[in-house]
């Protein structure tokens, strides 16, 4: 950054990139605190720190790459106590954290409930840190999931974006601070949407690689899961499973002359593919993840639920660049 100011040209930092917070101030996501963030390469990212620190629009040199749904934004601290009510605040964005303690459809675990994904989405970062370190913008903050007599899990996140550039790095360290062991989920539901997503586009993925349908419906689909076609009114969502792979995967679009390449850790086995071609819920969510989305109840029974010891930790991240 130096070397710009040195040359002359350069009279202000937001001639190159832009990073600043900014509040909602209407509609049901009214009091939300965005920090936007915006790179010399047209990158534009709003992170969400009172809504699991996840990402909201993101846009490349001016394009949507982001699936909002039609419920739009919601608000600060939303939390979904009822079964069905996720499909009523579900709020899309580029990420939407699954977890940390269940993420898949609403189960009852003895006498616990847990929301469809959990909670995580609905916690409010601690700690929250906006830099510029050298040519890197660096965002940080801390998520506590916690009960009274029972869970302390903590998520420390990062997230680094190269101000010339046009990639979100993401860490996570997820620690279980209680006395006893504690059982976990983690999913990162990445969800991409139209023009990025449309009939002109397809899906990248390893030749080798072991896929599962999670439906009988989806299973029509096997053999096309990398295609998409012009929207279906009413068609029902197809997810299918991708193991056993490298861990990468892409959207390309010719039409818009873009690629979207996301990576993974290999805390991450599992890589959920959404597959919605449903008129007005037009998306596809490459979703990795430690698990099957079962939900808590039903991956314990299935042998998959993993657990972490008492003041043991687990690193997770992603990579997510435009080109």
């Amino acid at each position: 950054m130096e070397k710009l100011f040195e040359s002359g040209y350069v009279c202000h930092p937001r001639q190159v990139y832009t990073l600043r917070r900014v509040t909602v101030d209407e509609g049901k996501a009214r009091g939300t605190q965005i920090i936007e963030i915006d790179t010399a390469c047209g990158l534009h990212v709003d992170l969400l720190p009172d809504s699991g620190l996840d990402i909201g629009q993101v846009r490349y040199r001016g394009v949507n790459m982001s699936w909002i749904s039609k419920n739009g934004p919601d608000a600060p601290r939303c939390d979904i106590p009822f079964e069905n009510e996720f499909l009523k605040y579900f709020p899309g964005g580029l990420l939407y954290t699954g977890g940390l303690r269940s993420a898949g459809p609403g189960n009852r675990d003895g006498e616990e409930w847990h929301p469809l994904h959990g909670r995580a989405h609905g916690l409010s970062a601690e700690q929250v840190c906006a830099r510029v370190d050298g040519d890197v913008i660096v965002v940080s903050g801390v998520l506590r999931e916690t009960s009274l007599f029972g869970h302390v899990l903590e998520l420390r996140r990062e997230y680094r974006i190269p101000v010339h550039g046009a990639k979100i790095e993401l860490s996570d360290r997820l620690t279980n601070l209680a006395h006893q062991s504690e059982e976990y989920q983690l999913l990162y539901h990445c969800n991409f949407g139209w023009p990025l997503v449309s009939a002109e586009a397809h899906v990248e993925l390893p030749e080798d690689r072991k896929t599962t349908p999670r439906t009988p419906f989806a299973a029509t689909g096997l053999g096309q899961e990398t295609t998409f076609t012009p929207p279906v009114p009413g068609e029902e969502e197809r997810v299918f499973f991708h193991e056993d792979m490298e861990h990468r995967a892409s959207i390309v679009n010719p039409a818009i002359n873009t690629r979207m390449t996301i990576t993974w850790s290999d805390t991450l086995p599992i890589l959920s593919h959404w597959r919605s071609m449903a008129s007005g819920d037009y998306v596809c969510g490459l979703e990795p993840s430690n698990t099957y989305i079962m939900g808590r109840a039903g991956e314990r029974k299935n042998g998959t639920l993993p657990v972490l010891k008492p003041f043991e930790s687990v690193e997770t991240g992603l990579t997510i660049t435009f080109e």
